[in-house]
């Protein structure tokens, strides 16, 4: 039996850089920031873990919309990301991205003992490698600390809120 070349069997990068946000208290707040001052047009994806309530809907993506022109859509499983887009997990799901395709379930931990930011940016590093952009935002406690472990690694660029500007900085 013929062997498959090893570049057959691999799977194409996206064409294009995709940015992983995390954040947990003063997120919102960060994350408007954020908006308003990024282009529209970056030719980037955004995908947006923030701590959220699993018992309750989120708001987030319509207040986020009001911030850029850019569409802002809850992350849908299955969906494939798209350069100039921004995706919001969901409450009480974890995400993860493979072959540039996010992927939702529900979460097996019990709440507390999640890590959704870090477990997303893992496997962004993994899928994406040095087009993964990882950014940690306002916060408490380490959630991403490993994801943007991960991305550097991988040979992406990672980025944190400049302390003094977060309404909490512990992330």
């Amino acid at each position: 039996m013929d062997e498959v070349p090893a570049a057959a069997t691999t799977v194409p990068l996206a064409a294009f850089p995709i940015v992983g946000i995390g954040a947990s208290a003063g997120g919102l707040e960060a994350f408007e920031a954020f908006f308003r001052a990024c282009p529209a047009d970056t030719g980037m994806a955004f995908v947006l873990v923030p701590h959220l309530d699993p018992g309750h809907e989120s708001l987030l993506t319509e207040i986020l919309q009001r911030t850029t022109a850019m569409p802002v859509v809850q992350a849908l499983d299955q969906v494939t990301v798209a350069a100039d887009h921004v995706y919001i997990i969901p409450p009480n799901r974890e995400m993860s991205i493979l072959h540039g395709v996010l992927q939702l379930s529900l979460p097996e931990l019990a709440r507390g003992m999640r890590m959704p930011i870090d477990a997303f940016l893992r496997s962004l590093a993994e899928d994406q490698a040095e087009r993964a952009i990882g950014i940690i935002l306002s916060g408490t406690a380490t959630d991403g600390t490993l994801g943007l472990r991960a991305i550097l690694g991988a040979g992406g660029v990672c980025m944190v809120q400049e302390p003094a500007t977060a309404k909490y900085d512990g992330m």
